[in-house]
């Protein structure tokens, strides 16, 4: 009597524990999205200001040019991530539609594709033939979008939460910047607003790294050069169209 107890317990806690690392990528997968989203943020609007910086000192021209490119960035991305969320969603719909109909006309066909997959896996004929019966007996499409696609059957990303996602990502980090580069310190502005972008692309690289199980000190040194040339060359330019002015 205890046995197919223990055996049910054991099935609950696995499945519990795959739902849960489910959650985890997902939530993980959003977070570094966000990560990316204010890294450019950051980046993209510290180059247009610190261009802008570098033609005139008016503090008005400033603020306008970032406030500009806060909001045409983070449009631009907003719309960017949903285009290709909405793509990658009907791809996928296609796709099912597709295998929903492949399983309606030939189902032992499909079967045997299966275990032909979980035979390619490794598994010997006899159990990959057992494995695939029993996905196919608890939901076909499922286990055919799973092992041939690669994809949920029952859960697509959202284009809309998405599209915000992005949109709040980069427009908080291109906040950053532009405060810095408009805030009181008129004659200080340079370097505080590269110390600014500076310290933030730090902690955005070194959290990134960190959700990619990566190393934190090369995406950190990454992170800085690439904002440090992109605020010195957009500076540079804007000195040279400032003075030909």
């Amino acid at each position: 009597m205890t046995k197919p107890k223990i055996v049910k317990l054991d099935e609950a806690v696995m499945a519990n524990q795959e739902f849960q690392r489910s959650v985890m990528a997902a939530k993980l997968n959003w977070l570094r999205a966000g990560v990316l989203g204010a890294n450019d943020g950051i980046v993209s609007t510290a180059g247009l200001v610190m261009g802008v910086a570098g033609a005139t000192t008016d503090s008005s021209a400033i603020l306008i040019a970032g406030v500009a490119g806060l909001v045409a960035g983070s449009i631009s991305m907003a719309g960017g991530e949903y285009t290709s969320v909405s793509a990658q969603k009907d791809s996928e719909k296609a796709a099912l539609e597709k295998e929903r109909r492949e399983l309606a006309e030939d189902p032992e066909g499909e079967l045997r594709e299966l275990a032909w997959f979980y035979e390619q896996k490794g598994m010997s004929l006899e159990l990959a033939t057992k494995v695939a019966k029993e996905l196919t007996a608890k939901d076909a499409l499922k286990a055919h979008a799973e092992a041939e696609l690669g994809i949920d059957s029952e859960q697509h990303a959202s284009p809309g939460q998405a599209a915000l996602a992005s949109f709040i990502a980069f427009a908080g980090g291109s906040l950053l910047p532009l405060l810095a580069v408009t805030g009181p310190w008129i004659s200080a502005r340079i370097p505080v607003t590269v110390f600014a972008v500076v310290a933030s692309l730090a902690i955005t690289g070194y959290v990134g790294a960190k959700i990619g199980g990566a190393k934190s000190a090369a995406a950190i040194i990454r992170n800085v050069v690439v904002s440090l040339l992109t605020m010195g060359i957009t500076y540079g330019i804007g000195q040279l169209v400032g003075t030909a002015i």
